[in-house]
């Protein structure tokens, strides 16, 4: 077994895509012609999009949209730099609303929390020494 894809519906791929890129530094690997699914070249694991309307014909009984919910879903993207400050910051400069200010850890990790303008809760983090 190996751990492959995390996918995230949400209401618009490529607007979903074009924030990862500004404010994560990622690339663009794939969006398809109907724009309703997309990836990022996002390292080993891919991180991609799919439109709700995809995830309501794979979810025939529903699911919540994270874009639809007044707090973030209890699930997050974890990425790692050791430039925690500045990715915080950057992140916030492109649309994300400022969940929790970098903060030092008692197991000496930094951790911050920014949710995306499609409602993905992300967790910036410097990597676990």
């Amino acid at each position: 077994m190996k751990f492959g894809y995390t996918i995230i519906y949400v209401s618009d791929v490529p607007s979903s895509i074009a924030f990862f890129e500004n404010a994560f530094g990622f690339r663009k690997k794939f969006v398809d012609d109907s724009g309703t699914y997309g990836e990022l070249d996002s390292g080993e694991t891919i991180l991609s999009f799919a439109a709700h309307s995809l995830g309501e014909a794979n979810l025939p009984h529903g699911y919540v949209a994270a874009d639809s919910a007044e707090k973030p879903l209890g699930i997050e993207i974890a990425l790692i730099t050791d430039e925690i400050e500045a990715a915080h910051q950057k992140a916030v400069a492109a649309g994300a609303i400022e969940i929790a200010a970098p903060k030092a850890k008692p197991w000496g990790q930094i951790i911050s929390y920014v949710r995306c303008p499609d409602g993905t809760l992300v967790e910036l983090c410097t990597p676990i020494s």
